[in-house]
Order: structure tokens, then sequence, then C-alpha cells
């Protein structure tokens, strides 16, 4: 099975129900060109736009995960026979969160995430993070596939990635929102090649300030049979233009890949790592402007 996964590098408009029209029309856009998944950048709902606000201000934005804007992507999907994956600031009984929900083809909400990673020294210390990684079934219109997800500074601890693959996921959806350089670039390919694991990864375009587009597919198959050395998993990297940008992930090749080779949970020994669950590890310095 190949599955083609939108992904909607597109600037964010300054309201709600402008970045709910935008959004439609790139899902739209995003089947007329084949695609079987869209995915989103971080926060689409409000855009991302936290940084320059007090947080007084830029809280009021959030709306609730079973809010209308969040529904009509629901319906979308439903109508365009399209899984669809939305993102949001949403309101939560603390302080909100940062939150991915994915609907599958037939409109129905498969995953709930929210960020479990939120970058607290910056303006994301006023949300509350998620609790859990999770791992849902998804139905295409090309066949069932695991997915799971990871929110943009997720990326950066390989512990993320490492509970998705152990809990079956076979391509992680990642909505982001920051410069992606190439050491966030090779964090990505490292994820994938370590976990043989598909990561596709949605950023807004370098019209949007502190992003870059680079929107990418990273298919986790390093070796095949036919190649004496290892291969390129990048299928996609965008510039850093505005667009909707179509990856194809060949899910028989992963598949095949997982089964014979040596990644992934083939030879872990979790008895040696005990230190990873310890919580009085001292903290390494960490920047105050930093952003993941």
């Amino acid at each position: 099975m190949k599955l083609k996964i939108a992904l909607l590098q597109i600037a964010p408009c300054g309201s709600l129900e402008a970045n709910r029209l935008r959004g439609i029309a790139a899902c739209r856009q995003a089947k007329k060109i084949g695609a079987d998944i869209a995915l989103f950048p971080e926060m689409w709902s409000n855009g991302y736009d936290i940084y320059e606000r007090p947080a007084e201000i830029w809280v009021q934005d959030a709306i609730t995960a079973d809010s209308d804007f969040v529904a009509d992507f629901g319906a979308l999907a439903k109508e365009l026979n399209m899984a669809i994956g939305i993102t949001l600031l949403e309101k939560h009984r603390l302080a909100p969160r940062n939150t991915f929900v994915l609907f599958d083809r037939f409109g129905n909400r498969r995953l709930t995430y929210a960020k479990v990673h939120t970058c607290d020294f910056g303006a994301e210390k006023d949300l509350t993070p998620g609790e859990d990684f999770y791992v849902t079934e998804l139905d295409t219109e090309q066949g069932i596939i695991n997915v799971g997800a990871m929110i943009c500074y997720d990326r950066e601890f390989p512990e993320s990635a490492r509970i998705l693959m152990l809990k079956g996921a076979e391509l992680i959806l990642v909505p982001n929102a920051c410069p992606m350089e190439i050491n966030r670039l090779s964090q990505l390919r490292g994820r994938a090649y370590e976990n043989m694991t598909a990561i596709a990864t949605c950023n807004y375009p370098d019209s949007v300030p502190d992003c870059n587009g680079g929107s990418s597919l990273f298919d986790g198959v390093a070796y095949l049979p036919e190649l004496e050395g290892s291969r390129d998993t990048c299928i996609l990297q965008a510039g850093g233009e505005e667009g909707v940008y179509i990856a194809q992930l060949d899910v028989d090749m992963l598949r095949k890949y997982r089964s014979e080779e040596v990644h992934g949970n083939a030879y872990r020994r979790p008895q040696k790592y005990a230190i990873l669950t310890e919580t009085d590890v001292k903290e390494p310095f960490i920047r105050e402007d930093y952003r993941g």
C-alpha cells in the first residue's frame, strides 16, 4: 500500500474563522492532488500566535476540542473521504493545551493528543502539558495504518518516538512551528531510523515569523537488499515557500523492513534503562530564548 500524505505548509490568516476557511480550502486542494491524509502545522486555530502577546490575552484564543472549528474538519474528512489532522489551542480546565486531533476518512475522531513536552522556558509555560502518547488504527482509502503523534518540541526527546514505536506506530505525524534547520531535521531522520517508523512533519512557511518551511517525510527504511549501502530515508523536504506538499509513503516496504531489520524493538535491553525514569537527575543549562 502506498499512502499519500499532504503537508499543509500554509500561513495563518489572523482569526479563527479565517484560519478555518483557509484550512478547509487547503484540505480540498490536498484531496484534489490525491492525498489520503492531510496534516496541519502546530496550533493552526490561532496560528501559534502566543509569543508576542501577554498570556492573559492569547489564552482567550483557546477553543474546546468539541468546538465547531474542530467539528468542521471532522465533517470535511467524511466529505472528502480523507483523514485530517487538525491542530488547536485547546481550552482546558487548568490552562490551555497545545492539541492535535486526528479524524479518519469517515469523520470519526481517532486520536486526541496534547503536547507532552511543552516549551516551559518560553510562552508555553502557561500551557497544560499532555499526559501520554497515543497510537490508533487509522482507516485510509488505501488501507489501515497505525498512527501516533508528536508536536514540535516532543521531537527533541528520543523517548517520545520510542514510546510511540513500542505502542505500534508505523507513522508518526508531527505538527510543527519553529525553524527546521539541519539539526532538527537530523532529529527527525534519527527518530525514523532508530525506530523504523515513518515520520511526517508539517511546519509553517517562511512567511511566518521564526518558521522556515522544510516540511518533511522520512520513511525510516535505511537499507534495501538491492542496495550496497544505506539509502536516504528522506522522501520529501519542502522549501520555505507556502504550499500543499504531497509525500508518498510505501507502507508495504516499511512493514517488510520492520519485519527483517535489527532496529526498533529488536535488541533493546530495557532493564538497563532505569535512569530514564529517575526524576532527580540534574537538569542541563537551558537558554531562556530557545524555542523548540
